[in-house]
């Protein structure tokens, strides 16, 4: 079956970007990513996650949109609903996929009511079926997409690391001691640039 599949990471870690992927799979590249070992991205470690992207990149058509904290808090301002701006970023990578292949089916994981994503989806969204339902990475296609977000998700916190010096943990739990360490040597002014600062956590660690 020739379909697109999203997926996204992210969007519940306080560091880091939120990524929305997008994956064409057919029959034949089913076939291909099963022998690969290719699922669902919660079920695999950074590593395999990691090695499976570049597999993946090199087997599908694909498109990845990453929105870097300090843009993901000015459209998270803009649209005061995270569900609204998880649609904006899937029918982004929808249509940019759909410029590069010919496809009449999408699948996306469902993230909340589904009129945000049928609302946000442009021109060449609005003329393909879309289907959305919960645990979509049972799917193929979803699957590769969540393996693709996660993997330029673990890039970028990597990037961070490097340029900052600093260590950003996954998740939204353990990373109250990583926010402070950032406001010591940067300034809280400067934690929209890493981190989501619409989470409780923000105001945890900044001292007002």
């Amino acid at each position: 079956m020739d379909r697109i599949g999203t997926d996204e990471s992210g969007k519940g870690d306080y560091f880091g970007p939120l990524v929305v992927a997008a994956v064409h799979v057919n029959d034949e590249k089913e076939k291909i990513l099963q022998h690969y070992g290719v699922k669902d991205c919660k079920v695999l470690s950074d590593r395999k996650a990691t090695e499976l992207a570049a597999k993946i990149k090199g087997e599908c058509e694909f498109d990845i949109v990453r929105i870097n904290p300090q843009k993901y808090n000015v459209l998270h301002k803009k649209f005061e609903n995270l569900n609204v701006l998880l649609a904006w970023a899937h029918a982004r990578a929808i249509e940019n996929l759909l410029r590069k292949v010919k496809c009449n089916l999408v699948i996306a994981d469902k993230f909340g009511d589904e009129k945000y994503l049928r609302e946000k989806l442009m021109k060449e969204g609005r003329k393909v079926g879309l289907i959305q339902r919960p645990k979509a990475e049972s799917d193929m296609a979803v699957a590769a997409a969540s393996v693709l977000a996660r993997a330029t998700f673990l890039e970028a916190l990597d990037g961070m690391r490097k340029f900052y010096g600093l260590e950003f943990p996954k998740g939204a739990t353990a990373v109250e001691h990583a926010g402070r360490m950032f406001i010591a040597a940067y300034g809280a002014e400067l934690l929209d640039e890493v981190a989501k600062v619409h989470f409780r956590t923000t105001s945890k660690i900044v001292k007002t």
